[in-house]
């Protein structure tokens, strides 16, 4: 499976259209996803973006879950029913939905941000404020993983 990488900043026009970055595009294009599958994020001011994998990781997300449980129902609402589905045109722009730029904060100029199996949308601004605390957050982790490490070696080991 190919991985979303690297970060792209592109100017929203006046019709709202702007321009997927053409690694983006070409991921979903070898993903077997006619246009970008796009939703607000649960848990910050971003939109979560994809193709075919994307949704399918969804699935099975959901069918993991009680069938006609609450939780279920509500996921499913979350991921399926506010998403939308973007069609890229013949210049590689989507028209990306006041609805879900409102969410974002997104105003002229949207950042496209790989973080692997699916990309995100962010307003430049956000994006910096998140980018910061990730990294503070990261090196509080590297500290966890290195201490997680340390303790997993067995006497007489070296270590890596």
């Amino acid at each position: 499976m190919e991985r979303f990488v690297s970060s792209y900043t592109n100017r929203i026009d006046a019709k709202g259209r702007v321009s997927v970055p053409a690694p983006f595009r070409a991921i979903l294009a070898r993903d077997g996803f006619d246009g970008v599958f796009c939703y607000p994020s649960l848990d910050q001011d971003t939109l979560d973006a994809g193709g075919a994998s994307l949704i399918a990781e969804i699935q099975n997300l959901l069918e993991d879950l009680p069938p006609y449980s609450d939780e279920r129902d509500e996921l499913s609402l979350a991921l399926f029913g506010d998403s939308e589905i973007l069609k890229i045109d013949q210049d590689g722009r989507v028209v990306l939905p006041e609805r879900l730029r409102s969410h974002a904060g997104i105003a002229d100029r949207v950042c496209f941000v790989g973080v692997g199996h699916k990309f995100q949308l962010w307003s430049p601004d956000k994006l910096e404020e998140r980018r910061k605390t990730a990294r503070a957050r990261v090196r509080t982790h590297r500290n966890l993983l290195r201490a997680r490490g340390a303790s997993a070696e067995t006497p007489g080991s070296t270590g890596s």
